[in-house]
């Protein structure tokens, strides 16, 4: 069970350095390697994304799903792994949906600097003319 939440550990940690190489500042030509790179990679990185949102069903499912350990017929050590499960979950869904938004600002980012790039670009040709 731990290998997925593993696995979307990694992307997350990739996503976040990737993330962090697009924002930090660097000459145009080495931004616009850096951004092509990123362009390149970002449709086989959406593949993590079905993968994050069935996790996130299936935590859901398992939280609809988990015996209540409320009252007095819990012993003090089903309360403890209850409430470690309870935590637990909490944890894979931030994980999951930092996957979502991680993904969606690196997309962005690369976005914005072609965006940048074709208006630079216009404005170099309305210069020229």
């Amino acid at each position: 069970m731990g290998l997925q939440w593993m696995l979307l550990t990694c992307v997350v940690g990739a996503e976040a350095a990737v993330a962090a190489l697009l924002t930090l500042p660097a000459p145009r030509a080495v931004r616009a390697q850096i951004v092509g790179l990123t362009s390149m990679l970002l449709q086989p990185m959406a593949a993590v994304l079905p993968f994050a949102a069935f996790q996130l069903l299936d935590i859901y499912w398992k939280n609809e799903h988990r015996l209540i350990c409320t009252g007095e017929m819990c012993t003090s050590e089903e309360r403890v792994r209850f409430e470690k499960s309870i935590f637990k979950s909490q944890r894979n869904v931030i994980l999951c949906v930092s996957v979502f938004i991680l993904y969606w600002s690196i997309y962005r980012i690369c976005k914005f600097n072609k965006d940048i790039k074709a208006l630079e670009e216009v404005e170099k040709r309305i210069k020229e003319e």
